[in-house]
């Protein structure tokens, strides 16, 4: 089973967004493959796009299956996982599992959902603390780092890949979510700002160019290694958003060049955090959406199962032009093809 991740820790980056349109598309291309998607974020857009986006109750279905008994989301897992955070209580992952189809018709029938949840951030500081809690023989760093992948143990048969959306934060429950990763993909925009998280994203991960060596002791790198754990590789850097202005001469298209530039070096220094040797083979380039991805975003549709011509959005008609969307079906055909 294979674990993909879209995380940067910039918001703002298309994450969520990009991870839908990909897993949508992945499992549509893939029809005889199973598919786990894991929405590991307090906002859980990612899952009220599945269950229906903005104009098809994707809200409030997200709610109803928060509202069974067991809470059925990923906050529901942990809030099981809390009373005994160091040993895993009998459970059935399936339990808080959700088929997004019998919701949403557009999503493939091959994608399952493990459904985002607002109990995370409410969860995060008691996480945290048991996280550091000094026990005699129990690293109980690791205990709690490993809930996902305790829960995912249990379906490793019946699941081909697991997509993750993960917030952007390095929170306690984003690093239970990484740590489980085998791939990362990181979305990033020609802004500098993008530059910069990208900077903080391998020094988060993999301890790169730390300010002091006094974080070294306490890195997530550090604690996966000496845990005998593998990190996850950096499989794709997405340029996300980008449009047709964006000239070989303008200051948007430098900042992208730097990005290259950064990683190109970080391949040649540290090779074994990218699963490809070369930065052209490691990047792709996905097109701004416009108005076609907002229209799909509000209908909770893939692209690819989205009509053209006019189209009615919270009472207001709006004209999907079949070439538009087409191009960014493209878009979602070349991450998918690196996949």
């Amino acid at each position: 089973m294979l674990t993909y991740a879209f995380w940067n820790n910039k918001g703002g980056t298309g994450k969520t967004s990009l991870a839908f349109q990909t897993i949508c598309r992945y499992a549509d291309r893939n029809p005889s493959k199973r598919i786990l998607a894991v929405d590991v974020c307090p906002q859980a857009n990612l899952s009220e796009l599945f269950l229906g986006g903005l104009t098809n109750s994707g809200s409030k279905n997200l709610l109803e299956r928060q509202g069974l008994i067991p809470r059925c989301s990923v906050g529901g897992y942990f809030q099981l996982r809390l009373p005994s955070p160091f040993t895993a209580p009998d459970f059935s992952v399936q339990d808080f599992l959700t088929k997004p189809a019998e919701y949403n018709p557009t999503i493939p029938q091959n994608v399952d959902l493990f459904c985002g949840d607002p109990l995370l951030e409410l969860q995060a500081n008691a996480i945290n603390t048991l996280a550091n809690t000094q026990i005699p023989g129990t690293d109980t760093w690791i205990e709690i780092i490993d809930w996902i992948k305790d829960a995912l143990d249990q379906v490793r048969d019946e699941y081909d890949v697991v997509f993750i959306d993960a917030n952007p934060s390095f929170s306690i429950y984003t690093q239970i979510a990484l740590s489980t990763t085998n791939r990362l993909v990181l979305p990033v925009m020609a802004d500098d700002s993008s530059r910069r998280a990208i900077q903080n994203a391998f020094s988060l991960i993999y301890g790169l160019k730390l300010p002091s060596d006094i974080y070294s002791k306490y890195a997530f790198v550090t604690k996966l290694e000496q845990a005998e754990r593998s990190l996850p590789q950096v499989h794709v850097v997405a340029k996300n958003r980008i449009t047709q202005y964006m000239g070989p001469a303008s200051a948007y298209a430098a900042v992208l060049r730097s990005i290259e530039q950064d990683v190109s070096i970080l391949i040649n220094s540290n090779p074994k955090i990218f699963t490809f040797s070369q930065v052209n083979k490691g990047i792709v380039e996905i097109r701004d959406f416009q108005t076609t991805g907002v229209v799909a975003f509000a209908r909770g549709c893939p692209f690819y199962r989205l009509a053209s011509g006019k189209l009615d959005i919270g009472g207001h008609r709006v004209q999907i032009q079949e070439l538009y969307k087409t191009d960014c079906i493209k878009a979602i055909d070349a991450l998918v093809d690196m996949l």
